[in-house]
């Protein structure tokens, strides 16, 4: 990936999704500090996976 790549990937806007909707699905379920960083832990995992399995390649 060269640099002009880097600059146009928005590829880092998944992973907060990702980060902030497993947060925020653990937070609703329930009020515990550490489930909460255990969603937000999963939500990146899924973000990764969707990235770079599912979406892998494709043009926009």
């Amino acid at each position: 990936m060269n640099t002009e790549d880097n600059k146009n990937s928005f590829e880092w806007v998944w992973y907060v999704i990702g980060l902030l909707t497993g947060m925020a699905s653990i937070l609703s379920v329930t009020t515990s500090f550490g489930w909460v960083i255990l969603g937000g832990i999963l939500g990146l995992i899924f973000a990764g996976v969707f990235l770079n399995k599912i979406v892998k390649g494709r043009e926009y």
